[in-house]
């Protein structure tokens, strides 16, 4: 049998910044189980997206990264934009600030990350087709548009709060309270109506430790959506801790639905949140494709 042979993306500057140390904890790992890794450090935003689109993959029997959502999105990306629409097994080993999709997979060790590239077992997972005002975006975690798109915005502005950045900026959002108008239509049903904000998951957490989606799945070909049209300021608040355990789904001013598709067209056109990034801009038109791509598992 041929000796397995993995791409190892790590970024030596992002999320952590703790890539190398994990790749330290993790190479012994492999040389014990007698694999070979080609270990490649990316060198600017979007590089490791860049190996897996335009990379001859054909010797290698998965392509590995160190890293969080935002290295997991680059990569997602960049496999489902193949030409040759190649399907290779992606391998994450977490090292990010949320590792969202890794808290979904039950698995936030990197030595057992490592352990489950090794066994080679995969199970497929779904992305969202996310069609733009700016082109295709591929989406594993989150699409979101309102509150949560201003939340993420204006915490990169706090990036030298840490961690608690989200919670601050967050109340900020919701002393503002900004609703805008829009038509959302899901699973051809339309409905026009003033939003706080929508947010379509594909995994039941988002960012650090929140359980956006507790009944979100990642293989069932259905987004969870995640509805706030209408609330008072005290009503948000009272609601915003439960997000931590989920139970913020039976509050009275969230809307849950489980759909195949949806879009949202705005008055005012902005920026979205997918997968914790700033990108794409409304009008979008999300569509679930099940069973997307494959990870180690």
């Amino acid at each position: 049998m041929a000796k397995k042979r993995f791409i190892l993306a790590v970024n030596p500057l992002g999320g952590t910044k703790k890539g190398l140390d994990i790749l330290e904890k993790v190479k012994p790992v492999f040389e014990e189980a007698e694999v070979e890794i080609d270990i490649r450090e990316t060198e600017y935003a979007g590089h490791a997206g860049e190996m897996i689109r335009t990379m001859d993959l054909s010797d290698y029997h998965g392509f590995c990264a160190i890293g969080g959502d935002g290295t997991m999105h680059e990569i997602v990306n960049g496999l489902l934009k193949r030409e040759d629409r190649l399907r290779i097994p992606i391998g994450l080993i977490p090292g990010g600030t949320g590792n969202s999709f890794m808290r979904d997979m039950e698995c936030l060790d990197p030595v057992e990350a490592t352990h489950r590239i090794i066994r080679g077992e995969t199970r497929p997972i779904d992305a969202a087709h996310v069609t733009t005002a700016d082109g295709v975006i591929w989406s594993f975690n989150i699409v979101g548009w309102g509150m949560v798109t201003d939340i993420n915005f204006r915490a990169e502005k706090y990036r030298w709060l840490g961690e608690s950045r989200y919670t601050i900026t967050t109340l900020i959002q919701v002393i503002r309270l900004v609703r805008r108008r829009a038509k959302l239509i899901i699973d051809g049903v339309e409905d026009e109506d003033d939003w706080v904000f929508v947010l379509g998951c594909n995994t039941k957490h988002t960012g650090k430790g929140m359980i956006m989606a507790p009944h979100a799945k990642l293989d069932d070909g259905l987004i969870d959506l995640v509805i706030v049209r209408d609330a008072s300021r005290f009503k948000l608040l009272k609601m915003f801790p439960k997000v931590f355990n989920g139970s913020h789904v039976e509050d009275a001013i969230v809307e849950y639905h489980q759909v195949k598709e949806f879009s949202i067209l705005p008055v005012v056109h902005e920026t979205l949140n997918i997968d914790g990034e700033l990108i794409g801009c409304t009008p979008i038109h999300v569509k679930m494709v099940k069973g997307a791509f494959d990870v180690f598992a």
